[in-house]
């Protein structure tokens, strides 16, 4: 992805730093810890965050803009849950989780704040 569109956007910017993290998470994961099940998990949906941005940038409508950002929150809900069941279950540290939990908590407010701003500008529409 080219960096100049990314720093024009920050949801498309930040869901993607995201997601190379858990690509990194995975790895570790995978690597280190040899768990595969619980990072296969974390993997689709960590990165699912992004592609969801990144698919609502070409959105046929306002309706499918606001259903890609809505499935980019349920994802990091997901997310959220697999990363405090690998922390709970002792293969990620405290700092890491709430390193990645401070993540996952900015782009769902950010993500909230975009889906309301559209819904109220669709609703001055109509």
């Amino acid at each position: 992805m080219k960096k100049e569109a990314l720093k024009e956007n920050l949801v498309l910017d930040k869901s993607y730093k995201f997601a190379v993290r858990i690509v990194k998470l995975h790895q570790y994961l995978n690597d280190e810890k040899k768990e595969y099940i619980l990072s296969k998990q974390i993997m689709r949906s960590g990165t699912s965050i992004g592609a969801n941005v990144n698919e609502a940038q070409s959105a046929v409508s306002k309706s499918d803009f606001i259903n890609k950002f809505g499935i980019a929150l349920k994802e990091i809900r997901e997310t959220q849950y697999w990363l405090n069941l690998l922390k709970d279950s002792g293969y990620i540290s405290e700092k890491l989780h709430g390193s990645l939990l401070t993540d996952c908590i900015e782009l769902a407010k950010l993500i909230n704040r975009i889906i309301l701003t559209t819904k109220n500008n669709f609703k001055k529409i109509k």
